[in-house]
């Protein structure tokens, strides 16, 4: 569509690094460079002509960047650095801590408002594109159910969160649907499931050296007890060595299904109004019947061919399953190329004027494409 949009990376972790690997693969996105904490000189990027540049250089570059992608964790980072970067650039983040994103969003939108900027928060695959398809999924079917399963594997915010305690030098995270729960509901059932009878998680820690059994204890408790990571589920923590976690855990997979379970066709007891007919062409066939209570109106007709199904009625309804699956080889490079889609979305809004904070709900499928409206119909429709 001709314009090329500048980005900036906030933070240089697994998913920075995902960043700076997708945005080649975007034509219409350059990369200015990647900002951090750290000393620049003690960062090796993947491309040798990427530029690093301290954090704070950030606002003397600001007249060259169009968006800022902010890689940092949602525990404690992105909580304060979204709603501050905010006040001066429109950015997308990736925000995931789902019972905090309302508070999140009214810190974000705030300053964004004031500013006029734009703030697309909480992208990703979940909250991101799983949400999206749980809200497709509750317009198709509106009498249903939802259920979302994770893993098996590795949640890079629950990592981090586990690597914010004291004494803990690295961790990884594995999140495990119950099997059973998980088979259940894809056969069709609609169980009432709490929590832990969905998901169970497994922590391995590396521990800072020298740290006793007592100490241990007291990170195994921290992290079992934590509200909104782990406190809900049934948790399983292992201590192991640097080297163990180097040479077993260095994969970072993940992924996920989301299911809504819905009914269809009329309801037990619901009748034909009256003045209603069958449309033409459509009838009764050999052996179908209406349900007892359920009576064509004076004038009504039933045509010839007629469509229901051999021994069905009107009554019964369908039991439809929507499931959308996720199977990431590598989480953060996943997440990494959602953040990418989206800042060509945060681009477009904010060159139209639509300032303030946005999820992935308020964002045309359109905005994510870098080609025209003419090709997508004839290409992707």
């Amino acid at each position: 569509m001709g314009e090329t949009i500048r980005v900036a990376i906030v933070g240089y972790g697994n998913l920075g690094r995902g960043v700076e690997a997708a945005i080649p693969q975007n034509p219409d996105i350059s990369l200015v460079g990647v900002f951090t904490r750290r000393d620049p000189a003690s960062v090796t990027t993947l491309h040798e002509a990427t530029r690093v540049y301290p954090q704070e250089a950030l606002f003397e570059m600001k007249d060259q960047i169009d968006v800022l992608v902010v890689c940092a964790g949602s525990a404690t980072d992105l909580p304060q650095m979204t709603p501050l970067l905010a006040k001066d650039f429109t950015l997308v983040d990736s925000f995931d801590n789902h019972a905090h994103i309302p508070e999140h969003f009214a810190a974000v939108d705030a300053a964004a408002q004031a500013a006029g900027t734009t703030a697309v928060i909480s992208v990703g695959w979940d909250p991101g594109l799983f949400s999206l398809n749980r809200a497709l999924a509750h317009a198709v079917l509106p009498a249903g159910t939802d259920y979302t399963f994770w893993g098996p594997g590795v949640s890079q915010g629950h990592s981090d969160a586990v690597r914010r305690i004291a004494g803990v030098i690295d961790a990884r995270q594995y999140t495990l649907p119950v099997e059973a729960a998980f088979a259940a509901v894809r056969s069709g059932q609609t169980p009432t499931l709490a929590a832990r009878q969905k998901h169970s998680r497994l922590v391995y820690v590396v521990a800072a050296e020298g740290l006793d059994e007592v100490e241990q204890q007291r990170i195994e408790e921290q992290i079992v007890t934590m509200p909104d990571y782990f406190a809900d589920y049934d948790t399983i923590v292992r201590f192991i060595s640097a080297e163990q976690m180097a040479a077993e855990h260095a994969g970072l997979p993940h992924g996920g299904n989301v299911f809504r379970i819905g009914r269809t066709g009329l309801a037990e007891g619901v009748g034909l109004a009256e003045g209603a007919a069958l449309a033409e062409g459509v009838g009764l066939a050999e052996g179908s019947a209406l349900t007892e209570g359920a009576a064509l109106a004076e004038g009504s007709a039933l045509t010839e061919d007629a469509a229901l199904a051999k021994g069905s009625t009107l009554a019964e309804g369908s039991t439809q399953v929507i499931e959308y699956n996720l199977q990431l080889q590598s989480n953060p490079e996943f997440t990494a190329s959602v953040l990418v889609a989206y800042c060509r979305a945060a681009y477009r809004m904010q060159q139209a004027g639509q300032s303030g904070c946005k999820t992935i709900f308020d964002i045309p499928i359109s905005y994510l494409l870098p080609i025209s409206a003419e090709q997508m119909r004839a290409t992707l429709l």
